[in-house]
């Protein structure tokens, strides 16, 4: 696809895209660090617009159905807006679909961490049963191997042949468009790193104070000097979902160590087995300490971005807040950090609308 279709592409989706400046050769959206750049996958535009058309195409699921824009829609801020994201036939995950935007700046992929980049954590949706359906990535070369739009741009950016093309190079392709769906320049980022002290409203005002303050949320969702990510890359138990594992939590362990122990790939078991799924990122390490962990995600466009929590069973903002507001959902392994808030009801609303001035303009509802 032709840098000048890929354009159209998005004015058609009315998406103002933010591109990444190692491709563009522009400056970083306000707010945000440097997209970081793997060594081995450097950014060109080729390289991005056939990662685009990858993400687009239906024919890469069992059914014809399903691609990574159907649980990564730009039309939705990059999510599905779905409690759990839905896969080929209407099945269903257990996992909330999270948003591409700003992704890149993840130091490992999923709610478990258990992808360590972006190349990485698009090859497994493909051979998902309840996502992408396929039996293997093979389905996915052959697509390619048969169309010449792609053999040609496969030679252009790689220098391979028809034979030569592996699902390493599709997946390169593909997270080379991600690092380029990056989104800064809300009102927050306007008042905090562009100094126009009438960009946020003085109740989102009081809530970034309350943020970094009272409500703590910093302490996680981090803000720094000169940008702001809001996630610490780390793993957190707040209690969401825990209840449903607590009677059976170690059955259910000692089942997933003994099959990881004998080899077998329990990535499947993850978004199939509601189980398994919430015993988070132990899945991944197999320390104790990690049950129930989930990573931080971005709060960036997070009013846009619902419903929330790793399970999508928190329909609101005002919902969230309250969670933190009484301290998380008891359980053994909840984090030392989470506590009881004692936030007043205007407080409440002010962390709301602060979280509101973290969209970004493209992402607004009209």
């Amino acid at each position: 696809m032709k840098d000048g279709i890929r354009v159209a592409f998005w004015v058609v989706l009315g998406i103002q895209l933010m591109i990444s400046p190692v491709l563009a050769g522009g400056k970083t959206p306000l707010g945000l660090p440097p997209v970081p750049i793997p060594g081995d996958n450097p950014q060109t535009p080729e390289k991005v617009a056939l990662g685009e058309r990858l993400f687009n195409d239906k024919r890469f699921s069992g059914d014809g159905t399903v691609s990574c824009a159907t649980c990564h829609d730009p039309k939705k801020a990059f999510t599905d807006g779905l409690p759990v994201a839905e896969g080929i036939k209407g099945l269903k995950g257990t996992r909330n679909s999270p948003t591409v935007v700003n992704a890149a700046y993840y130091t490992t992929q999923f709610w478990d961490g258990r992808a360590k980049n972006l190349e990485e954590q698009a090859k497994a949706p493909f051979i998902n049963p309840v996502e992408h359906g396929l039996k293997s990535h093979e389905p996915i070369l052959e697509v390619i191997r048969k169309d010449d739009q792609y053999l040609k741009a496969f030679k252009e950016v790689f220098g391979v042949g028809p034979d030569e093309i592996t699902i390493d190079h599709v997946v390169k392709a593909i997270a080379a468009f991600e690092r380029t769906v990056v989104a800064g320049d809300s009102p927050f980022d306007r008042y905090m790193y562009g100094g126009d002290k009438s960009a946020m409203s003085a109740s989102a005002i009081r809530g970034l104070e309350l943020f970094r303050t009272k409500a703590r949320c910093q302490d996680c969702h981090t803000i720094g000097q000169t940008s702001a990510t809001f996630t610490d890359n780390k793993f957190h138990n707040l209690g969401v979902g825990f209840s449903k594992i607590e009677p059976r939590l170690f059955e259910i362990v000692e089942a997933v160590r003994k099959a990881k122990e004998a080899g077998k790939d329990v990535d499947e078991s993850v978004l199939t087995k509601e189980d398994v799924s919430e015993l988070g990122r132990f899945v991944v390490t197999l320390d104790m300490e990690d049950i129930g962990r989930f990573k931080t995600p971005t709060l960036r466009n997070v009013a846009v971005t619902g419903p929330y929590m790793h399970d999508g069973s928190i329909e609101t903002l005002e919902e969230v807040i309250e969670l933190y507001n009484q301290g998380g959902e008891e359980n053994p392994m909840l984090d030392s950090g989470i506590r009881p808030l004692n936030l007043t009801e205007q407080e409440k609303k002010d962390l709301v609308e602060f979280m509101k001035a973290l969209t970004s303009p493209q992402f607004e509802k009209k």
